[in-house]
């Protein structure tokens, strides 16, 4: 049963971490290709080491992947919106076709 589970949620963060790898490639702008990057890998990610707990159960090598879980769940998205931030701050445009830009008041009012 747990090899079962375990290979679900492998394939399923394999499939998160390919269209993580695809909207890498098709989206238009830095702000959409670290959004794919950060929500999709992120989630793939867990998805394989969740399975790879699954697999191991409670050992050394188990914990270890429920560790990297954490680290993964806590830095991603912190990490992502600091690209996000230094992009704007460095002059890098939104795609044209942008309906909201939140950064636009921010760093107005920071000048």
């Amino acid at each position: 049963m747990n090899e079962t589970v375990g290979m679900f949620l492998i394939v399923v963060g394999l499939v998160f971490d390919f269209l993580g790898c695809l909207g890498l490639i098709r989206f238009p702008d830095v702000y959409s290709r670290i959004q794919a990057s950060a929500k999709c890998v992120t989630l793939g990610t867990c998805g394989i080491l969740l399975g790879l707990f699954f697999f191991k159960g409670f050992t050394a090598t188990g914990m270890k992947a429920l560790l990297c879980i954490a680290f993964i769940i806590l830095t991603a998205p912190v990490s992502a919106h600091a690209l996000a931030r230094s992009a704007y701050r460095s002059g890098v445009k939104p795609w044209k076709g942008t309906v909201v830009d939140d950064y636009e008041k921010d760093f107005r009012n920071i000048k």
